[in-house]
Order: structure tokens, then sequence, then C-alpha cells
């Protein structure tokens, strides 16, 4: 069998390391990539002459799958987690504590963000269980218009937008409920009486487990892992025109002709190379917009006066260009033992690219006037590190499962395609993991029907 696998980055290695799992020495796997380097928007650097990523750094360590796949490829031994310092909010002009027990930023009462918010917002909350309630089960809404509806704006602008910005390079208004907070949608569709009831609901016990991990020398180990064990042979640097159905074949131009193929791209050349093959998905694909952003990598001397937390996230509305923080030699113990401290600086939420448009001078200057305002030390970096991410991350609106569920729908009968990344079920790696595996699996089964039907 001759399967193609378009795009290279972390859901297409999958997606190829997967197949050849499955399918032993004996399949054919390409691997396309328009870019010159595999990984997609992971990406690990050097700064400092040491390794950082530049594009995500971390994964949610609650979810079993990366971990089980460092343990696979034989890289367990570069799992490693944070230093369990908290973060900070940088809100009406000063730092406060991130507040805990909240979904996604959305409070569970009144007593985690006193301080964070107005003593007018903080009654709000404290309220809210009082006050009518009325929700239709299955309904979809983006995220500001229930949260700010129950618990005022500034709730949206402090505590849910800082989070929402590092997962999605969004907004609470540009991202869906249902989507994005699947498990509080079910609790409202289950007749929580309030928020803050279904809030309460969702949110996990407590747990001393590590929320998040990531991998000692960065996500290049991963990258090359996959690479080495799926065994495909890479074309890089060439872009897929189209994607052609002959009969029992698939022809992707200018590539060559496959008796199946995985597209691992993103959700607008998806729906270009689906176009004439499955209209309907085309369509549902093309209506998942992209957010851009852009990270400044500073290498700071090593006695930089910076706060004992993990990073600070920017609240919306605040004159600050970045929109968050991570200070990465106190949130990871494996980088405080470097002899330089790490800084990254993160820029762009969907619908304002007026930071991202900024020069490399521009933005590290940015970062390196913001942070001095955000911890009150003199910052004097020894270097900076600028990566551009256009189009990096979709953006799950209000309707995003329903154009997931037309784009699976407008796939059957088609056994022998399929589609996997970041825009569909999830953005983090753990989701991207997932999605490809089932991805593989689909082909697989469809190789394993078209191989019993030559006998």
């Amino acid at each position: 069998m001759r399967i193609a696998v378009v795009g290279g980055g972390i859901s297409g290695l999958v997606a190829a390391y997967r197949l050849r799992q499955a399918l032993g020495v004996a399949a054919d796997l390409t691997v396309i990539e328009g870019r010159d380097r595999l990984g997609g928007v992971l990406r690990t650097g050097s700064v400092g002459g040491e390794p950082v990523d530049l594009g995500a750094e971390a994964f949610v360590g609650r979810r079993p799958e990366v971990p089980a796949l460092l343990r696979e490829l034989g890289i367990a031994g570069q799992l490693v987690h944070p230093a369990g310092l908290r973060p900070l909010v940088w809100a009406g002009g000063r730092a406060h504590p991130l507040p805990e027990r909240t979904l996604m930023g959305i409070p569970s009462g009144p007593h985690s963000v006193a301080g964070l918010l107005d003593a007018d917002t903080v009654a709000r909350i404290a309220d809210e269980p009082t006050r009518a309630f009325d929700w239709r089960p299955g309904a979809d809404t983006d995220v500001y218009s229930l949260v700010a509806d129950r618990f005022g704006a500034q709730t949206v602008a402090r505590s849910v937008d800082p989070l929402l910005g590092g997962v999605y390079a969004g907004t609470a208004r540009s991202i869906g409920l249902r989507a994005a907070l699947p498990a509080l949608a079910a609790a409202l569709d289950r007749g929580a009486t309030s928020l803050t009831a279904a809030v309460s609901a969702t949110l996990p016990p407590p747990s001393d487990a590590p929320v998040f991990g990531a991998l000692r020398d960065g996500y290049g180990v991963l990258i090359r892992a996959l690479a080495e064990q799926a065994a495909a042979t890479t074309v890089r640097g060439t872009g897929v025109d189209a994607l052609h159905r002959m009969p029992g074949r698939w022809r992707v131009d200018p590539v060559g002709e496959f008796d199946a193929v995985v597209l691992a791209t993103p959700a607008p050349a998806t729906a270009r190379l689906l176009t004439e093959v499955a209209p309907a998905a085309a369509r549902a694909a093309a209506g998942i917009e992209l957010s851009s952003s852009a990270l400044v990598v500073l290498e700071l001397p090593k006695d930089t006066e910076l706060p004992q937390n993990s990073g600070v996230l920017v609240a919306t509305g605040e004159p600050l260009r970045a929109k968050a923080f991570t200070l990465s030699s106190r949130k990871w113990p494996h980088l405080a033992a470097r002899d330089t401290a790490v800084v990254r600086v993160s820029f762009g939420r969907f619908g304002d690219d007026t930071t991202t448009a900024l020069s490399e001078s521009e933005l590290v200057a940015a970062a390196t006037a913001d942070l001095a305002t955000v911890t009150g030390a003199a910052i004097t970096p020894n270097s900076a590190v600028v990566q551009r991410w256009p189009g990096g991350l979709a953006q799950y609106a209000p309707g995003h499962t329903e154009r997931v569920a037309e784009i699976d729908a407008g796939l059957a009968g088609l056994d022998d395609l399929a589609v996997t990344g970041a825009y569909l079920n999830g953005v983090g790696v753990p989701a991207c993991v997932a999605s490809a595996t089932a991805a593989a699996r689909r082909i697989a089964a469809a190789c394993a029907d078209m191989a019993s039907r030559s006998r």
C-alpha cells in the first residue's frame, strides 16, 4: 500500500508513525511537507546555546497521550514537570495572583477573584446563583456572552480572556463554549441552575498531580523520534496543489498517486484540498478561522530580578502590547539550572494583528519594555529570538462542534481518506496525538479492506 500523509507537523508525524505500527515495513509511506522542516508549529531553537521551544512548550499532563507516546518511542526520560509556582495576572496596572478553582478563568464563586475584580463584580458573582437562569440544552454561544451576562464583563477581561488567549490566541468573544469547554456545556445541559453551579460541578477534585509536562530538550526530540520510527519517505518544501479521486486511487499533485491519503493540514488548506472530492466537508472546514501570533524569547542575565512565579498573564484592555509572559527559568527546574534566565513573551490575539505586524526589532523592544513594566526589574537581554506563527491556531468559534461533525459526515464513503489536525477536536498536543491516531486507524482499516478484496 502506498499512503500519503500531507503535512509534517505533530499530527502528520503521529499519523505516519501509527500507520507504520499498524501496517509494518511493507507500507510505502510518504510525508509531504510544504516547509523545509518537519514539526509544524512545534519548533525547538537555540537560545544562549541551549535548546528552547519556539512554539508550544508544554502539554496538559493529566491527559495520557503524550507520556504514553514518549514511552513508546523510548524517550520517556525527556519528560519534565513544572516547579509548581503559580502565575500572576496583570490587571488594573498591577500584578495579582491567578485565581484558583476556576474553569478556564470562570470562577466557581466570589472568593477566589476577590482583589482581582472590583467589589461590584465580586458581589455580582456572589449573587449569581439567586438570579433566574435560562439555558437551552444543546445551545452554543461565545464564552463572553455567557460569562459577561452572569459574572460581569470585568470577569471576562481579567480572568477568562488571559487564559483563553494563551490556549487559542483568541478572546472569549471568538471562542465557543461547547467546543472550548465541553464539560461545562454538558453540566448546563444537565440542568444546572446557575453558572456557578455548572462550574462547581465541572471542576476536577483538588490534586497534587502536575498540570503540565514538557520535554527537557524541547519538542524537537519528539519530532525527530517520530520521523525516525515512522521511516517514511519525506518530501519537504513541496506544497500540495490538489487532490483528485481516481478509480481506486488518489492523485496528490504534484507528488504522485497513492492508495490512501491523510490530510494533516490546517483548516484552510484542508478545505482547499477537499473542494473537489468532498465539497460539503470543504465548506465546513473553510468556516474555521485561524489566529496569528508571535513569540519573543529573551535570554537574560541569571541575576535578573524576576518574580517567583511561573508567568504573568495580561488582562484585556491593559496598555501593554504583550498578552503573556512565561518566566521559563522559574517555571521549569531544568531551565533554572542554566547559566542564564529565559523568558517567553507572547503577542497576538484573534482579530488584532497590530502587534504581530511589528518588525523583529520592534517586537523585541516591546517584549523588553513590557516585561520591565510587569516585573519592575531592569531588563537587559543578552540575546533574543523572534518566532512568528501566521495562522498558527484555530479559533473554536460557536458552532465548531457542528462544523467538525459536518467534516466527518462529508467524508462518509471515503474510507481511504482521513483528516487530522489541531482545528478538529483540540488545539493541544495531546488532542493532536489522539486525532492523528484515529486518522491512522481509519486508514489502516481501509488498507486491510483493500488487501482482503485483492486476494
